[in-house]
């Protein structure tokens, strides 16, 4: 089986020498499955590059392959100039992702979870809780900063996990279906969060199902195909 993308704008592509996040005809196959095959596109700062198709698709698979936590077969990427590589702090610095559960201690608080982060990437303790605090404040979820992960509804889970995410600096982030397990009134919250990002300087792709999402924060869209 093969898959191939087709970009989309809803306004002009970004030019491929001023974006910050560039993929050129990215394939991954495993163990004789073509995971992803074909799949080209750019994204600058202050834009979002929104991955659209069915289950399956490679819309995850391309998300881990920008993230560095899955190695291309074919085809080149480049995040803020150089290849993904987690052993440089300098693509780390510049890249926050959402791709699956993060990783969180059961016996740290949210709030505890979101100070830590930040102090992580350089915040003094003072800043740390207040970054906390707005999160928690800009999320609508100050009530869940005393519980632990392990208490939290499906729901809650999602907001803190982009709440965590939204912690530490990034120039760039990738975003896993972030409207998952999100009610209408949640999805709009999430969806001024991101557009806060984007417009403060970030450059963002995300993998979405959801048509409102879609329609509120692409720029540009990358549907991928299985094609038999």
């Amino acid at each position: 089986m093969r898959f191939h993308g087709h970009m989309a704008p809803a306004a002009a592509l970004p030019a491929p020498e001023r974006a910050i996040v560039r993929f050129d005809d990215v394939g991954v196959v495993r163990d004789d499955q073509v995971l992803l095959l074909g799949a080209t596109g750019s994204v600058q700062t202050g834009e979002i590059l929104a991955l659209t198709g069915a289950n399956g698709s490679g819309k995850t698979t391309l998300l881990r392959v920008l993230a560095g936590l899955l190695a291309p077969t074919a085809g080149t990427v480049r995040i803020a100039g150089g290849a993904p590589d987690d052993r440089d702090r300098r693509f780390r610095t510049a890249l926050g992702a959402l791709i699956g559960p993060p990783q969180t201690a059961r016996d740290l608080t949210v709030a505890e979870h979101l100070r830590f982060i930040a102090a992580t990437w350089g915040m003094p303790a003072p800043a740390a809780a207040q970054r906390a605090q707005e999160l928690l404040e800009e999320l609508e979820i100050v009530p869940l900063g005393r519980r632990f992960p392990h208490e939290l509804s499906s729901g809650q889970t999602q907001l803190v996990s982009l709440a965590l995410t939204f912690a530490r600096p990034a120039q760039v982030l990738l975003l896993d279906e972030p409207e998952q397990r999100l009610d209408a009134q949640r999805l709009e919250l999430v969806i001024g969060a991101l557009r806060a990002r984007v417009d403060a300087g970030a450059a963002m792709v995300l993998a979405t199902h959801s048509p409102r999402l879609l329609e509120a924060l692409a720029d540009v869209r990358l549907h991928l195909e299985e094609a038999s």
